[in-house]
């Protein structure tokens, strides 16, 4: 069987996994083997991660785009690696390095590349950081306002408001609700956190 992993840093409204998803059906993945989730790589519990590794069985494969999309923390990279070769899975990131634990081993030079490339990644996520902060603390020198703006009852679409009695007398869940509304999950839950904070 073979298993995609996509991930983003941030929500759908900001993000779209759909390239990663597209790239990941071209090396042998099916939809409904695709584990996606929106979280920071260098985060260590990430929920679709872990049930990727606990879906694979000995001899399937798990495919993703980048080393990055897997993790940004070299640490984390190393307990991937140790994760495939005690699983006897095979890893192949597209374009770069196919990692075949298959017979509970891992070729040294492999195993090597594999982590010298997790360094460059988690080097590269410090390096936007970096750049990120020293801009923001310029920004504020400056007296600009930064992050996102707020967003008061009056920035909320209409489709909430139209569906919200029936959600609000319970003739509706938030899933049906996000549905009808055309909003994510973590956007229909924000706007309630306004309308009923």
């Amino acid at each position: 069987m073979i298993y995609g992993y996509a991930r983003c840093s941030t929500n759908e409204e900001l993000q779209d996994i759909d390239r990663q998803k597209r790239e990941l059906k071209e090396l042998g993945a099916t939809d409904k083997a695709i584990f996606f989730e929106y979280e920071s790589g260098t985060k260590t519990d990430r929920a679709e991660l872990e049930k990727l590794f606990g879906t694979a069985q000995t001899g399937d494969t798990i495919v993703t785009t980048e080393i990055s999309r897997l993790t940004r923390s070299t640490r984390q990279l190393c307990d991937i690696i140790n994760i495939i070769e005690k699983k006897r899975l095979k890893l192949t990131v597209k374009g770069s390095i196919t990692i075949d634990c298959t017979n509970g081993n891992i070729d040294p030079m492999t195993n090597a590349f594999l982590q010298i490339t997790g360094v460059f990644a988690e080097l590269e996520r410090n390096m936007i950081s970096q750049r990120v902060k020293s801009g923001m603390q310029n920004a504020a020198a400056k007296g600009k306002l930064i992050g996102r703006p707020i967003t008061t009852a009056d920035d909320i679409p209409s489709s909430f408001y139209k569906h919200y009695p029936k959600y609000k007398n319970g003739e509706i869940n938030k899933k049906e609700f996000s549905r009808l509304c055309a909003l994510s999950y973590p956007t229909v839950y924000k706007y309630l956190s306004i309308v009923e904070g």
